[in-house]
């Protein structure tokens, strides 16, 4: 028998009265028994605001080449310790860090490399990092802390851990590792371990051991040996947990399934056609949205289907073309692949336009918005041309040719090292972009960005507001509502609109924020949560019951954001913990 939670309890009557007056017209069916699967039974709102931008801070005080977000509404940005003095100093009682790669006899760098970021009032707080984190790799752990890998130089072995909290800062172990692990990835396992993948000149893989342990040796991937080429186009490996329990690990053009239980490689998929896809060529890779909304569980033998999109790219050379002052074109096209089906092979599609370095989210909608980037080149200091400023979205649910909508252009060029990261409001922070070797603000094509926007997507429109749901704050205020594996939950929300809400309309979704850099989001899940009981509580008062994740294979264990869905417009999300098994 499941065991149930209640994640708000704002109730305007006993709990036994309001059950009284809940009529069987009330009660709605659930809402994702459609034959063709589809996320609502209605068609969702309509809207012509192609998304705004709003700049949310001039001072950053860092490059974000790294960034990810927080379950205390904080986000954390940093760039590597080897780019010179940024804008933020370390205070006093911190101390300077001794940097042994400084010319002369003055080894003290006294510069912040990192930041707290407040999302809401863009308040920043100087971190210290000691090692260098260029070109490193993350994910957040179960309980909230961001467990942070490699890097270049000092910091290439080196596992760090900064758990949010008003006057945390980092803790770092620099021999947990026994590779260096630069341009690797870094991904969450079922049971909240992590698994870091690749490299530069690394073609093997190992497991972040626990804090103050090393590892003595890594497991053999020849996979990442035959993918790579002269300019290295398989780095960053695009890794995606499968709902079969296996890691989809992408590299250049070609793709795997590796069992992480086994170290074994237990199947190789068609090439992707079209380009190379990873860095320096760097394309954008999304597991897309994972349905648990089916009326019927499905069978155990037979796993949740699941589908990767990769878009964009480089040709194979062009990062050897851009370093002589060549700019070839980016990729134009995309692949989506069901990695649960024996028998898959891509489904390609076109882009309304090319783009390399981008940025590509899940929404909590369950679209995908692509944003950032380049036009011509490749990733590298000065490699692109053509700044990518207008973001595209990309409904997986429409049919072929019809799911891209060309929205708003921004102002601000996001090329090398640029992020982005979907907020609890629906929001989208984006920041970076410095293509320089150091921080630079003067005499080049594309200077160090440290203004930091946030892009209004489609579904902020203020005409939808009437539909827009309002979770109701739970009864543990300031606290994140904790769930288990399969359990009931139940969500409360008022809506302003008239009239009685069909059932069929709303979905809840669960979203894992992730770690970005280098136009990939680490880690990053969309979930579609089972739902049903879905009733009116009182006037323009709701309640829906979703069934939380089966297992840590679907949804690893951790912090996610939940919303309530209603035709295409979201609710802001709370923050809920997923207990580990």
């Amino acid at each position: 028998m499941r065991t149930q939670t209640t994640l708000s309890f704002l109730l305007l009557l006993p709990l036994h009265l309001l059950l009284s007056t809940v009529s069987e017209a009330d009660v709605l069916p659930d809402p994702f028994q459609s034959s063709d699967g589809g996320l609502s039974k209605r068609p969702e709102f309509e809207t012509d605001y192609k998304g705004g931008w709003e700049l949310v801070s001039e001072n950053s005080g860092v490059s974000a080449m790294h960034l990810v977000i927080f379950n205390n509404n904080k986000a954390i940005m940093f760039d590597a310790t080897v780019f010179g003095p940024s804008q933020i100093k370390l205070p006093a009682e911190v101390g300077c860090r001794n940097d042994p790669t400084m010319k002369g006899t003055n080894k003290e760098d006294c510069w912040a490399h990192a930041v707290e970021f407040d999302i809401d009032t863009a308040e920043i707080r100087p971190l210290k990092v000691s090692t260098d984190t260029w070109c490193s790799s993350g994910a957040v752990s179960a309980n909230g802390t961001l467990v942070q890998t490699g890097g270049w130089n000092d910091g290439g072995k080196g596992v760090r851990y900064l758990t949010p909290c008003p006057t945390c800062d980092w803790l770092e172990y620099t021999t947990a590792l026994s590779a260096q692990r630069w341009y690797a990835t870094q991904q969450i396992l079922p049971d909240g371990s992590f698994i870091v993948i690749g490299g530069r000149r690394q073609f093997s893989y190992e497991h972040v051991p626990k804090p103050g342990q090393s590892n003595p040796t890594s497991f053999r991937l020849p996979f990442l040996r035959e993918t790579t080429d002269e300019v290295e186009n398989n780095l960053y490996p695009f890794v995606h947990l499968s709902t079969d329990g296996n890691l989809f690990v992408f590299a250049n053009n070609r793709s795997i399934l590796l069992d992480p239980r086994t170290n074994s490689v237990v199947k190789e998929f068609p090439v992707l056609p079209g380009g190379s896809r990873n860095y320096p060529a760097s394309a954008m890779s999304v597991l897309l949205p994972i349905k648990l909304n089916r009326g019927r569980r499905r069978s155990a033998s037979k796993p949740i289907p699941a589908q990767v999109l990769i878009c964009g790219g480089a040709s194979s050379i062009s990062a050897k073309f851009a370093a002589n002052g060549t700019y070839l074109p980016a990729v134009s096209n995309c692949g989506r692949l069901t990695i649960t089906d024996p028998d898959s092979n891509w489904i390609m599609e076109q882009m309304p336009f090319p783009r390399v370095m981008g940025d590509m989210l899940n929404l909590p909608t369950g679209d995908i918005l692509m944003l950032n980037g380049a036009s011509r080149g490749t990733s590298g200091w000065n490699f692109a041309r053509e700044p990518s400023l207008t973001p595209v979205l990309y409904n997986p649910r429409k049919p072929r040719k019809q799911r891209f909508t060309v929205l708003a252009p921004t102002t601000i060029p996001r090329m090398y090292h640029s992020t982005a990261a979907v907020l609890p409001d629906g929001k989208i922070l984006v920041a970076g972009s410095n293509t320089n070797t150091a921080y630079n603000f003067t005499g080049v094509r594309y200077p160090t960005e440290l203004r930091v926007e946030k892009f209004w997507p489609p579904y902020l429109d203020h005409f939808l507001d009437q539909h827009r749901p309002q979770i109701v704050p739970g009864l543990f205020t300031g606290l994140v509502s904790e769930v288990q594996y399969g359990q009931d939950f139940q969500v409360q929300f008022s809506l302003p609109e008239l009239g009685l809400v069909d059932g069929g309309d709303v979905m809840v979704t669960m979203y894992a924020p992730p770690f970005t850099t280098h136009g990939y989001s680490m880690n990053q899940r969309l979930l579609v949560l089972r739902t049903m009981d879905f009733s009116l509580i009182t006037p323009m008062m709701y309640q829906i019951t979703a069934v939380a994740p089966p297992t840590g294979v679907v949804a690893p264990p951790g912090y996610y954001l939940v919303f309530v869905v209603h035709r295409g417009v979201p609710s802001k999300g709370i923050w809920v913990r997923i207990q580990q098994q």
